[in-house]
């Protein structure tokens, strides 16, 4: 666990909680070591994991990151239309025929997105949308499911029906062989490295039979398709919690990431790399229940994916408090225990963090932010902004 720097808390100690925090200096310290540890293979920063419009922009500045992953066409369209980004991947199919017939009617559109594809059925239904005898060729991104299986049991994000080298060869011949469309890039996330803790020596030596399977199968799965189809501009994998041994790959071109810039709680427990803390939500006390208890107002912000004690928010600050077993984070109101609880008053400031990067942005209207001890500025989330992508 790591907590908010001195200089951090004491930039918004005079203001009343609730508030968010982004620590610009240790995001951007972040983001370099993200950048170290790719070793020269450029980083698409994944839109999902910050959902700061103007932190967006400020990533991309950096050298070693270039392009977005985002999350969302309608998404994507945005960012396109507001100039942050002329290549942008969108990372999960859309169904959305509104989106798609927006898409694909627009010129910069068609230069500037790829869309995700990873069936004949997802070429149908954009057909259906737009003909291709009525618009230009649309990019597409064939997603390959990188999880592991050993007989029947499957380890990983259950993404795209394509696992195996003929699977993908046939998608990409049948890219190849259709009006409208062009093949470009191949991505393959490899959730069950990238996304898991380093909790057990179990887990270690199941991620490490992962990443030697897949380095294997996607390398295989690469040749295969430029075979079919010629070049590809880019081969996606990764995350930031696998990029050392993504980078590793030849077959791989650049890596998608962007939860290490914000360092969530959940990267408290990785052993190969230890991101700072960059991102908080400031609850006030509000109540003294008991001896050795406060209560603050607001916290459950529970993160996304299979309910543990992993997905509960961390008290960053005043270290030696703890939620309570029987309430945890609750949404209108947080109990929190520890020796420490007797030295708060009412109206302090408790600091948290989210457990996932990203999704914190959906609770707040905007961060203040705070870089060399000062706020420079105050900036708005994509909810502050009025967009809130499904």
């Amino acid at each position: 666990m790591s907590t908010p720097r001195l200089a951090v808390r004491e930039a918004v100690a005079h203001l009343d909680a609730p508030f968010s925090v982004l620590d610009l200096d240790s995001a951007l310290a972040n983001a370099g070591d993200m950048v170290r540890r790719a070793a020269g293979t450029p980083i698409r920063l994944a839109t999902k994991s910050v959902r700061i419009r103007p932190l967006i922009r400020r990533l991309l500045t950096l050298d070693g990151i270039e392009g977005l992953l985002a999350y969302s066409l309608a998404e994507a369209l945005w960012l396109a239309d507001d100039g942050v980004c002329d290549d942008i991947l969108v990372a999960y199919p859309s169904a959305d025929r509104q989106l798609l017939h927006q898409l694909m009617c627009g010129d910069t559109y068609l230069r500037s997105i790829t869309v995700m594809v990873d069936s004949v059925e997802h070429l149908d239904l954009i057909d259906a949308v737009v003909p291709p005898a009525e618009r230009g060729d649309l990019r597409v991104c064939v997603d390959v499911d990188a999880s592991l299986t050993v007989g029947p049991v499957h380890l990983g994000a259950r993404r795209s029906p394509v696992h195996t080298v003929e699977q993908a060869r046939a998608l990409a011949e049948a890219i190849r062989d259709r009006d409208g469309f062009a093949l470009v890039g191949l991505m393959a996330y490899e959730g069950q490295i990238a996304g898991t803790t380093d909790s057990s020596p179990l887990v270690a030596a199941v991620k490490k039979m992962s990443v030697r399977e897949l380095a294997g199968r996607r390398a295989a799965v690469v040749a295969a398709v430029r075979e079919a189809v010629g070049d590809l501009e880019f081969v996606n994998g990764g995350g930031t919690g696998s990029i050392e041994s993504t980078t590793a790959e030849q077959a791989v071109t650049e890596i998608g990431a962007g939860s290490g810039v914000v360092g969530p709680a959940l990267f408290d427990n990785y052993s190969s790399f230890h991101p700072l803390a960059a991102e908080w939500f400031v609850l006030p006390v509000v109540r003294r229940p008991a001896p050795g208890f406060v209560t603050v107002a607001g916290g459950g912000r529970i993160a996304s994916g299979p309910p543990g004690a992993d997905r509960v928010p961390v008290v960053d600050y005043p270290r030696g408090l703890s939620l309570t077993s029987t309430e945890g984070a609750g949404e209108v109101q947080t109990p929190l225990h520890g020796a420490v609880a007797a030295a708060l008053e009412l109206g302090d400031h408790v600091w948290f963090r989210h457990a996932k990067a990203g999704e914190q942005a959906e609770f707040t209207d905007s961060v203040l932010v705070v870089s060399d001890g000062d706020i420079i500025d105050e900036w708005p989330t994509y909810r502050g902004e009025g967009r809130i992508f499904t």
